[in-house]
């Protein structure tokens, strides 16, 4: 026979359950044993790089390798510990700036209360030492070596690590007035900012980037390295769209180029704030749909499989929201073809402001994407011209231009417009200054949403490739 609970004593069974919950851990909280791991050397994802006289090397520990080593379950809530070594063997006093690494870092105690109520109260002191004594310090002595960790939020997938250091601002302005040119004025000095950047993967097994191996892309056949005029002709005669995989259909329009080795890639990208995804398995699909009906955000969310080169994206990647409805996300294919001899990379981007239930996706849910696709192809520019990683850029004919009264359809049956100009992009390994970037001067664009104006603009919104 069933019985059914009455509400009262749904709610007290529930209670009991959650009391003995909370005892059940109380009594199985063991004793603080943190195993100290070797540091740099048991590590595996740990990066080096060098500016002149200042070498910077940083790793990000994995979830077992932190509980190990700090005897905290710092995974279990969502507590990322990066190790930093600095050699500074300059003659100058620097500053690192953990802001800039991320502007919501966790303090030292901040980390040991957050994590403290899996080890007993008696062990509390020595763990909140153990976590202070292992933060990287702030001030860094001339011809000196430091390393710690920075305690920052969990980034799924991997994340872009910044490094900033500078001179001690006191000391500058001494050496300022210490040393005067002929004409009066303070001599400049040689380097007062250090800026180092990584992006560093954290693979789970599931990401789409850890399949990536463009080397076997097209394994065994000459690809042909086209000029840059030649690089035009191309890609103007692309297809304009992703298709399905029977390429039976026209899916969203194929409007990105991107110039650059994948290493290049998912460092500029991944440094514009932008995230690695995960592939369609299982777990991923439970996960979205988890998400999906609770309206939870899930950063790193699979994208659904569109084909171009007879087969499936690549990798893609994604600028999440707190709403997993909502996201920029882009899907990249190795083309067969390089420009002077760097790889180039064919993308389809769009932004997705809404979910519906679909029998054609693997997930059973497919996004909806916002009809003007073009202001998503102009966000992605946008986001790496913030941050200094163009060397180039410019447009190319060839994606399908649609109009707001005729639009196109995807497979999703969702209408998008378009001028059908596709954002070709040429990324630099090294930030470089407005100033520098180099206009390819193709193809002219208008200004997205500038028919969306109930009057003239005060200025002609035409544009030589430039937004």
């Amino acid at each position: 026979m069933i019985h059914f609970l009455s509400h009262a004593t749904f709610w007290r069974s529930t209670l009991l359950v959650l009391v003995s919950a909370v005892l059940c851990a109380c009594a199985i909280r063991g004793p603080y044993q943190p195993s100290s791991l070797a540091i740099p050397e048991a590590l595996a994802n740990v990066k080096t790089k060098a500016v002149n006289d200042v070498e910077v090397s940083v790793a990000i520990l994995t979830d077992k390798e932190a509980e190990e080593h700090f005897g905290l379950p710092l995974g279990d809530n969502d507590i990322q510990a990066i190790w930093m070594r600095v050699t500074n063997a300059t003659p100058s006093h620097l500053w690192f700036i953990p802001n800039v690494l991320d502007p919501d870092i966790y303090s030292p105690d901040e980390v040991t209360l957050v994590t403290s109520g899996a080890i007993r109260e008696e062990d509390r002191d020595r763990a909140r030492q153990g976590i202070r004594d292992a933060s990287m310090r702030l001030s860094l002595g001339s011809d000196s070596v430091h390393e710690g960790f920075v305690f920052v939020p969990r980034a799924n997938g991997g994340r872009y690590v910044d490094v900033r250091l500078v001179q001690d601002l006191a000391e500058l302005q001494r050496q300022k007035t210490a040393a005067i040119n002929d004409d009066g004025t303070p001599p400049v000095a040689d380097q007062f900012e250090f800026r180092f950047g990584f992006a560093i993967p954290l693979p789970d097994g599931i990401f789409d980037y850890e399949k990536l191996d463009p080397e076997k892309t097209y394994v065994g056949k000459a690809l042909p390295d086209l000029s840059r005029e030649e690089l035009r002709e191309r890609i103007t005669t692309l297809p304009c769209c992703a298709s399905n995989k029977e390429g039976t259909g026209d899916g969203d329009p194929v409007n990105v180029v991107i110039i650059a080795k994948a290493g290049d890639v998912l460092n500029s990208l991944s440094r514009a704030g932008w995230s690695f995804t995960h592939r369609i398995t299982l777990k991923s699909v439970l996960h979205l749909a988890g998400a999906t009906l609770q309206g939870n955000s899930y950063p790193v969310a699979p994208v659904s499989d569109l084909f171009l080169f007879g087969r499936k994206q690549d990798f893609a990647l994604q600028r999440a929201r707190n709403n997993i409805a909502q996201r920029n996300h882009m899907r990249l294919w190795l083309a067969p073809f390089t420009h002077h001899n760097t790889p180039v990379w064919v993308g389809q981007i769009s932004r997705d402001i809404g979910i519906k239930i679909t029998s054609e996706s693997a997930s059973f849910t497919t996004h909806i994407i916002d009809p003007e696709v073009d202001l998503a192809r102009e966000y992605l520019l946008h986001s790496l011209l913030a941050d200094g990683l163009v060397q180039g850029f410019g447009f190319a004919a060839g994606s399908r231009a649609a109009s707001k009264e005729q639009p196109a359809l995807n497979l999703a049956k969702d209408p998008y417009f378009s001028d059908g100009l596709r954002l070709v992009l040429i990324l630099s390994a090294d930030p470089v200054p407005y100033t520098e970037i180099e206009s390819l001067l193709w193809d002219e664009v208008v200004a997205p949403m500038a028919d969306w104006q109930s009057k003239a603009p005060l200025m002609p919104q035409k544009v030589h490739s430039v937004q």
